[in-house]
């Protein structure tokens, strides 16, 4: 089932066929929002006094077309000072599809160069939480796809100006329940305002009950009034991007994904990489799967698979070409290989998920997609796809602000006046104000994460020219997964054992052909007429660090004994699914670090807090 919202069409104008209502004024939409949000929360003269570091964070109550957010994004570039940064936060239960986003943006031509780009990010969204940077303006969007009664109670955020939008409230009264505007108050950073076309008694009873001072102002059009507020008791405060100087360790995906996310936000980011060149460990197989493994309950791990998923095609459609070099958008299959995962597939019908982004095929669709032969059918991610994971840790280091020095080892930090200093070979290091550890395993090496539990897997994958007369078009994966071709070359694979020898072994390369032969037969009968299994071309082995409960590490890091270690975080343990968790831990790791809103729920970010292994004390509280 789509969750995404029908549309009625009266004279051009988008109606939501759910709620009976409009989504913006026949008198002019952006007209609109200017009176009622922009100006409603005098947005124009606050956003022109932020400092050259400053910080503004917009929520609203429904995103709709997202109307409200172009026009904040225009008004933000047209007077906030250059190296200011706008985060805009906004919840939608129904999301328009992009065809119909596409058509209702199209009346406002106006809005183009700021709608343009947000359509060129737009796609399918399954429920969840989203996030789209557009980072040459430092302007962040984080979409929350669900109720907003749900979403907004697990968010982490201080918001300086509230858009409180949606359908009216005798049409879609969830949105303006005391216990959501009791949240509102919640979540309000210091000096915050609030904005709405609505003056309902019972709204501006809960808003004063709520500590809001709120009062009528002239509506907008044929609306008469319209309510305004603020907090009371406390005034505005100009809150300066905290950016400062960062040293990333590991220049691997998860090292490299958060080097780039502190580098959008403003800071001078070292990233520092043992070996001589960056994904040179476990982040350098020719290919890697986008392969969200999700399940039908709602657990963290699942919850991170899916949100993780949709980040990181994201972030490749924004970096990278999609060549069949750098990356491929074809489809991934999952097949049913056995009775389990025929349940656990039959189960992700709960997720509410697109079928533009996940759908179910029998063998007959699944053969269609791949170009060959299959022994079943499963579930279908049609952009799934492939990586190489080389080329993504490089674009995502190539972001201005980050320098990458390679072939430093660090052996040890300290922490000395508020600061990290680093004992390194070589060259010294400056001192840094925050250090991310993104060095899997060898982060136990230094002393303040040596209490952390990780473990190393070891993992083969077998890499060898692939046959005429079987051009396989989809990644297929089972119990082990094969790709395409990637520049003549076929992957599959890969072992999984609890070892530390990273050498390339010649049993893994038959174990990896031996299980291709139940996963695709007539691409492992036509290696055999070929010969080719008789010459492998290669095998890679990389060591996966994992933590017990297989969740990667990703906030602040804590002593053995609880005790806070300020300016020390961690992205580690991203296992065999760093392509799908690494992007998205280090959007969450600069969001932690920098004081935005964070990009995933309050739930999942204790989960992969850190202190979870340490005593319950050191968890953190959030906001």
């Amino acid at each position: 089932m789509d969750s995404h919202e029908t549309l009625d069409w009266h004279d051009g104008q988008p109606r939501s066929r759910r709620f009976g209502d409009v989504y913006f004024s026949r008198d002019g939409g952006p007209d609109e929002t200017a009176h009622v949000f922009l100006h409603g929360n005098r947005l124009p003269e606050r956003l022109a006094r932020l400092p050259g570091a400053g910080r503004f964070v917009i929520a609203e109550t429904g995103f709709g077309t997202g109307l409200n957010f172009l026009c904040a994004w225009r008004l933000f570039e047209s007077v906030a000072p250059v190296g200011a940064q706008l985060d805009f936060v906004s919840t939608e239960l129904y999301p328009l599809s992009a065809g119909d986003l596409k058509r209702a943006l199209a009346l406002w031509p106006a809005l183009f160069p700021w709608s343009d780009r947000l359509l060129s990010r737009y796609g399918a969204l399954a429920p969840g939480w989203h996030r789209f940077d557009f980072a040459p303006q430092r302007v962040r969007l984080t979409l929350l796809v669900g109720d907003a009664r749900q979403t907004l109670p697990r968010l982490r955020a201080g918001v300086d100006a509230w858009f409180l939008d949606g359908f009216a409230p005798a049409r879609n009264p969830q949105l303006w329940e005391v216990p959501l505007l009791q949240t509102v108050a919640r979540l309000s950073a210091p000096g915050a305002t609030l904005s709405t076309y609505s003056c309902a008694g019972a709204v501006r009873r809960t808003l004063d009950a709520a500590g809001f001072a709120v009062r009528k102002e002239a509506g907008f059009g044929s609306k008469r009034e319209m309510l305004v507020g603020a907090r009371r008791g406390d005034a505005g405060v100009h809150r300066a991007a905290s950016c400062g100087r960062a040293v990333v360790v590991g220049g691997g995906l998860a090292g490299c994904a958060a080097a780039a996310g502190l580098a959008r936000r403003g800071w001078e980011v070292d990233l520092l990489e043992r070996d001589s060149h960056l994904a040179s460990r476990a982040s350098g197989n020719a290919q890697g799967m986008l392969y969200a493994r999700l399940s039908g309950q709602d657990a963290a791990l699942s919850q991170l698979a899916g949100s993780g998923y949709q980040h990181s095609l994201r972030t490749l459609r924004r970096l990278l070409p999609c060549d069949h070099v750098a990356w491929s958008d074809a489809p991934l299959l999952q097949l049913a290989f056995d009775d389990a995962e025929g349940r656990r597939q039959a189960a992700l019908a709960r997720l509410n998920w697109p079928a533009a982004l996940l759908h179910p095929v029998d063998r007959d669709q699944a053969q269609a997609l791949a170009g060959v032969p299959l022994p079943g059918g499963g579930v279908v991610f049609p952009r799934g796809g492939w990586v190489h994971p080389p080329a993504l840790c490089e674009a995502l280091a190539a972001t201005p602000g980050v320098r990458v020095r390679t072939g430093v080892h660090v052996h040890a930090i300290t922490r000395e006046l508020d600061r990290w200093r680093l004992d390194i070979a070589g060259p010294g290091a400056d001192p840094a104000d925050v250090v991310v550890l993104a060095n899997a395993g060898e982060a136990l090496a230094l002393q303040q994460a040596a209490h952390l539990p990780l473990r190393l897997n070891r993992g083969q994958v077998t890499m060898l020219p692939a046959p005429p007369g079987a051009a396989l078009r989809a990644v297929v994966c089972g119990e082990r997964y094969v790709a395409p071709p990637r520049l003549g070359m076929l992957i599959t694979g890969a072992t999984f054992e609890r070892s530390a020898d990273s050498a390339a072994r010649d049993a893994d390369n038959a174990e990896n052909l031996e299980v291709l032969r139940a996963l695709v037969p007539v691409l492992h009968e036509a290696l055999r007429t070929a010969g080719v299994p008789s010459a492998v071309v290669a095998g890679r082995a990389g060591l996966r660090c994992v933590s017990p409960d297989y969740l990667p590490l990703a906030g602040a890091v804590y002593g053995a004994d609880g005790s806070p270690r300020p300016g020390l975080f961690a992205s580690l343990a991203h296992g065999s699914r760093g392509l799908i968790t690494a992007p998205i831990c280090g959007e969450l790791l600069a969001d932690l670090i920098d004081g935005t809103p964070a990009l995933l729920p309050d739930a999942l970010v204790r989960a992969l807090d850190p202190g979870r292994f340490a005593p319950p004390r050191s968890v953190a509280t959030g906001s």
